[in-house]
């Protein structure tokens, strides 16, 4: 991660000068004062071009003079300064990340913008705002690269080190971004653990990295072998493991925030994540084409994990559990079986018509102990569990069914506060019906390949204890993506983090 510091006076030397200009090439205060010092020269180089006008996201290089402490100066487009935007502030905080690596800068001196003029409707506070920026800026700075072999001439030789802001507010903004950069370093390694590879990351190494990187943040974590499930009860989850020479674990997360007496406000709130570490889809297999992409069949679990390390760095005074099921999903002569019928934590049999809905067996089981163990205050659940929500929503929304309409309505605010997308979809007693079986208590695939998602959520339905407040978040479409974002490099996105984050901070601390 990029180094951010904030200082009152710029350093003595640094490779760039970043300031910030307005639609039209307003410069700002920091601007003007250096255009002054630096003989006029950024009005100069403004006026003999037309490309650069100061929009939101835009950037000018501008070569620095032999007596600058600088090598280049660079002028950032923030676009109209009265009325800011959230998404938009991250993006152009993102092509600044961009455009600082393409001139291979590896320390900044990035002057802080001025404070807007509040547009009405509008609260954003000003340190909110230049934070915004940072964390575009951190969030696109992010890369995977830990398998690549380093070479004389790599780009990596110029990565992107230091950021010095400067503002005579610098404590006001460490302070506002010491829990960005807390969320930041959550979804770096959601990212980093949906990136690897699979025969790195596997049910007994997910969990025994979560163990490592956890406990020293004062995150309680405790680890279900196989033997410690089968004695629990979590057989639906065991029954999905049964194919794969690596055996499923189940890992419980604790951060105890408050010291509440109040027995309402002291139960946790729960968080479930699939971690389906490799996903062949069974017996029931995939097509090789684009069965590499299943390694990120854990993305739930990540997240869940992510929110945790989130959590325990800004110290949040709130108590979570969070639980996230591990297990691989492969073909072999111990595989459980279409047609098999398996028992479930909570009592339930379970009549197993596709081997490739393996996800919601583990969640299940997940979902059942979390509510037995801890009896939370609610429960949402992430999973990539179904190809139909991808085709309803593609790779913009996540889908999530939710119990409650007070609930939706928080998570709908928290979506638009982080600028993670959720839309609702529908809970409805026809689709949890479909999941009832005529030979066992429930099966699980639906009649057929319409409302798959619903369905999906239709058989999670059936393990949540009836007025338990729950959310279910299928994060197919956004869990990964095929092409970089505006401030996330392909695949993996660590989508989940930051609504969650948003909605704890907001209405649970």
């Amino acid at each position: 991660m990029i180094d951010i510091r904030f200082e009152i006076v710029p350093p003595a030397h640094h490779d760039t000068a970043v300031v910030a200009v307005y639609e039209d090439n307003v410069l700002s205060a920091a601007a003007s004062e250096l255009n002054r010092e630096n003989g006029s020269i950024f009005t100069s180089y403004l006026e003999k071009q037309s490309a650069f006008q100061g929009k939101s996201g835009q950037t000018l290089v501008i070569p620095a003079g032999k007596d600058s402490p600088y090598h280049h100066f660079m002028l950032w487009g923030l676009g109209k300064s009265e009325q800011p935007d959230s998404d938009a502030l991250e993006t152009a905080g993102g092509k600044l990340s961009l455009a600082l690596k393409a001139l291979k800068s590896r320390t900044v001196c990035l002057f802080a913008p001025d404070a807007p003029a509040k547009a009405e409707g509008h609260h954003m506070e000003w340190s909110e705002i230049v934070c915004r920026t940072l964390s575009g800026l951190q969030l696109r700075s992010y890369e995977f690269k830990k398998y690549k072999t380093p070479k004389d001439d790599d780009d990596d030789q110029a990565l992107l080190e230091t950021v010095t802001v400067i503002s005579a507010k610098d404590t006001e903004l460490a302070a506002t971004f010491e829990s960005h950069n807390a969320v930041c370093e959550g979804v770096f390694w959601a990212r980093n653990l949906v990136n690897e590879p699979p025969n790195v990351l596997y049910p007994e190494s997910f969990a025994q990295m979560i163990k490592d990187d956890l406990k020293p943040l004062g995150v309680e974590v405790e680890i279900f072998d196989e033997k410690k499930m089968e004695k629990l009860g979590f057989h639906a989850h065991l029954a999905v493991g049964k194919g794969s020479e690596r055996q499923p674990r189940a890992v419980i997360m604790r951060w105890n925030g408050t010291d509440n007496k109040d027995k309402e406000a002291d139960k946790p709130l729960a968080f479930v994540g699939k971690g389906v570490t490799f996903d062949t889809g069974g017996i029931s297999i995939k097509p090789s084409a684009g069965m590499e992409d299943m390694k990120l069949d854990m993305g739930g679990a990540a997240t869940v994990v992510g929110l945790m390390k989130t959590l325990a760095l800004r110290k949040a005074n709130v108590d979570v559990v969070g639980i996230v099921g591990l297990a691989e999903n492969m073909p072999s002569r111990n595989a459980y079986r279409p047609s098999d019928i398996i028992d479930s934590l909570s009592g339930k049999t379970i009549e197993v018509l596709n081997t490739d809905a393996e996800g919601r067996l583990v969640l299940a089981d997940c979902l059942s102990y979390v509510q037995n163990t801890y009896d939370p205050r609610l429960v949402v659940d992430l999973a990539t569990l179904t190809g139909a929500m991808m085709v309803a929503l593609g790779c913009e929304y996540c889908g999530t069914f939710v119990n409650d309409d007070d609930f939706w309505a928080k998570l709908e605010a928290a979506s638009s506060e982080s600028n993670e997308k959720l839309w609702r979809m529908p809970l409805d007693k026809a689709y949890k019906k479909e999941m009832e079986s005529s030979v066992a208590d429930l099966r699980n695939m639906g009649n057929g390949r319409f409302a798959g998602a619903c369905t999906a959520a239709g058989f999670l339905e059936h393990f949540v204890d009836e007025d338990r407040v729950w959310a279910h978040m299928d994060i197919a479409g956004t869990a990964w993506i095929s092409k970089d974002s505006a401030i996330c490099p392909k695949p993996g996105t660590g989508f989940g983090v930051r609504v969650l984050n948003t909605l704890i901070a907001r209405f649970y601390e």
